[in-house]
């Protein structure tokens, strides 16, 4: 036995087991010092978190770039395809068939021009009767000559016309006489009315 600080005898230290665990005191242990692999193997943890990370992160940029692309390139599609689209259906729209009238009397004979001109007609007394599709112009005699356009036709004035109907074209057809007089204006889906051209086709 040692002696304490009273003069006393003290026990000696009792030493533990073998096999036996030994636990700290929270509130008088010290803590450990990492050793150096240990702080090696930490710091390369922290290096291969910051890498991966940063591999995300650029990732993340590429895709929303890509994605982004992605949309101007759609939406520049989009505006390419609707201005052809409206391009096409303009130039569709606009393109129209040409047909030429002939002005014929009632027998079917071809006739000057000008007796299936409404301006003509009119300013010669004359009238169109919608019900039957003519012009009727006075004779200086008495009575009326009536005058229609066949459409698609051909002749020579006092000959018969050869081929061609009497009934109007569309109005996205364009009619002109065989002087060049243009008599319905074709195109866009519009008719223009002109001089025996408003849908009394001059006198038809």
């Amino acid at each position: 036995m040692t002696e304490d600080g009273a003069g006393g005898q003290r026990p000696p230290e009792e030493q533990p087991p073998r096999g036996s665990m030994r636990f700290q005191d929270p509130s008088s242990a010290k803590r450990r010092e990492p050793t150096l692999a240990e702080q090696r193997a930490r710091r390369q943890a922290l290096e291969e978190q910051a890498r991966q990370e940063a591999a995300a992160e650029q990732a993340r940029a590429q895709a929303e770039q890509k994605a982004a692309t992605r949309r101007k390139v759609l939406i520049g599609s989009g505006v390419t395809v609707g201005l052809v689209a409206v391009v096409a259906t303009w130039y569709i729209a606009g393109t129209s068939d040409e047909v030429s009238a002939v002005c014929t009397d009632g027998n079917g004979t071809v006739q000057p021009d000008e007796y299936c001109d409404d301006n003509y007609a009119t300013s010669h007394g004359g009238y169109y009767n919608s019900a039957t599709g003519f012009w009727f112009i006075p004779l200086p005699g008495g009575g009326y000559s009536q005058y229609r356009y066949n459409y698609g036709g051909s002749g020579t004035v006092g000959q018969p016309v050869r081929g061609g109907t009497y009934t109007a074209p569309s109005g996205n057809t364009t009619v002109k006489t065989q002087s060049g007089k243009t008599v319905q204006r074709g195109g866009f889906g519009i008719s223009s009315k002109s001089s025996g051209g408003d849908g009394k086709s001059g006198g038809s």
